[in-house]
């Protein structure tokens, strides 16, 4: 385990281990590459521990095959971890606003219902909201809500989001914030996102 003296120790009344177990809320934001990457790897952690594990997929296609979304399946359904569950709410790529903007501002909507609903009944330990703050900063869905429910959450329930343009306020709430800085792209250069690297 990491050893470290912190800054400031808060006067909040907890113990130290109660303050490491205390749920959190991680942003991955930015302009970089890695943001669900980084997300995933923390679902690995999590399948290894055992948590149950809901992926929720904002705004991507349904029709995208991406590879966290076969090995974590695939790992949950080992019964050696914890189970994996993955959703799909979107009906085109997230950054790029296409002719689909309503039906993806419907699916994101529904789906944000879903994980309200799943907050509520504690189905998971760990929620991956992927591409989750672009229904906030396109306003589909209200980031106040989103910061409410998820300071009311029962439990010992993690969730961690990931997208660009994170709004501040959330990132403000956020427990963990990590912004993702691109210094450099194959991109840049022309190249095209390729197997096993993007997807």
């Amino acid at each position: 385990m990491p050893q470290g003296q912190p800054a400031v120790v808060p006067e909040d009344g907890l113990t130290t281990r109660q303050r490491r177990n205390r749920p959190l809320v991680v942003v991955h934001t930015g302009i970089g590459k890695g943001k669900s990457t980084a997300a995933f790897g923390l679902a690995l952690r999590a399948w290894n521990q055992g948590w149950p594990i809901g992926v929720f997929q904002f705004v991507k296609s349904a029709k995208w095959k991406v590879g966290e979304e076969n090995a974590l399946k695939v790992l949950g359904a080992s019964g050696e971890g914890g189970p994996v569950a993955w959703h799909k709410m979107g009906e085109g790529w997230s950054w790029v606003q296409r002719d689909r903007q309503l039906s993806n501002e419907d699916a994101a909507r529904e789906g944000w219902e879903q994980v309200k609903r799943d907050l509520a009944a504690q189905t998971y330990q760990l929620y991956v909201l992927d591409e989750f703050t672009y229904p906030m900063h396109w306003g589909w869905v209200d980031t106040a809500e989103v910061i409410d429910v998820l300071r009311g959450r029962p439990g010992t329930q993690h969730v961690v989001i990931t997208g660009r343009n994170a709004p501040a306020e959330l990132v403000g709430f956020a427990d963990l914030v990590t912004d993702m800085s691109k210094v450099k792209h194959p991109m840049d250069a022309g190249q095209k996102g390729q197997r096993g690297i993007e997807w």
